[in-house]
């Protein structure tokens, strides 16, 4: 049987006992506009989903907000019963006041409510890995983290994670307890998150970039022209050079079409040159 094209990116192992293939799906886009509501097309959302753990994929993220709940009943409705050795991750901490709108809510109140909805749509009784969407500057780090262990200890949770923090706060949760990953938006143009990503390969956590292709960067010159080389889309050499900035990267390009995906999970096939790593590393347009 040939190999499926997301296991050609290889594995990463999270928490000591989760390993999944290095090329993973994000779930946000298959939501309405501005992630509100339902999508254009609900049927080509499950395809899409469908379709992703046919090309390999067994790590999709989501989260409550999304929607709100919207990602998450999708999933459920198109890959319910899930397949042995999908991982479904997902986040809580974000309200959704309107579109485009996230206000952070790290209440330990809100953050059992909102697991608890998750556990619901997603239909499981434990999520693998749950992540804290945002620090809320209203309640302390600890609290919100702690509230997230209680829930572990309820066997509601197999494993915990952070979302848009800085290496402070990643030092603050990780005195608390284990974190097994950081999603922050990362990319070659927005590469402020550099000193975590390493953090992450030094201690052996994952790093989720989200907005890995960014919005609309991928005409850069450089990209363009690697990607015209290797007779590729420039979004297939943006996934490629994240792969190959760290063993701890775990990208999660998203999307609501179908071909979309199929071109997104076939980068985990494209080797770039140490040179070409080098000369896209270059082109970041936010400093670290």
């Amino acid at each position: 049987m040939p190999e499926l094209p997301a296991a050609t990116a290889g594995t990463i192992t999270l928490g000591g006992d989760l390993t999944v293939n290095r090329l993973g799906f994000g779930a946000m886009r298959i939501t309405g506009p501005g992630i509100v509501g339902d999508p254009p097309d609900r049927a080509e959302a499950g395809r899409v989903l469908r379709r992703a753990v046919e090309l390999g994929v067994d790590f999709i993220d989501t989260a409550d907000s999304y929607g709100p709940r919207v990602s998450e009943e999708l999933i459920a409705e198109a890959l319910h019963p899930y397949p042995e050795g999908l991982v479904i991750a997902t986040k809580g901490g974000l309200l959704r006041p309107g579109p485009g709108r996230w206000t952070p809510d790290g209440r330990p109140a809100h953050l059992r409510a909102a697991l608890e909805g998750s556990l619901r749509a997603l239909r499981v009784e434990r999520v693998d890995l749950y992540q804290f969407h945002r620090p809320d500057p209203n309640v302390p780090l600890e609290e919100s983290v702690g509230a997230l262990v209680e829930l572990r200890q309820e066997g509601k949770i197999r494993h915990i994670g952070v979302s848009n923090v800085t290496a402070d706060e990643l030092r603050r949760a990780r005195q608390v307890t284990e974190i097994v990953s950081v999603q922050n938006r990362y990319n070659p143009f927005d590469r402020r998150s550099d000193g975590l990503v390493d953090a992450c390969a030094r201690d052996g956590l994952g790093f989720l970039p989200w907005a890995p292709v960014g919005q609309g960067d991928v005409g850069n010159e450089v990209v363009a022209d690697v990607a015209r080389r290797h007779g590729v889309s420039p979004y297939q050499v943006v996934i490629a050079w994240l792969l190959a900035r760290s063993p701890a990267m775990l990208p999660i390009p998203g999307t609501g079409s179908v071909a979309h995906l199929e071109e997104n999970v076939a980068a985990a096939r494209l080797t770039l040159s140490p040179d070409e790593v080098a000369q896209i590393s270059g082109v970041r347009t936010t400093a670290a």
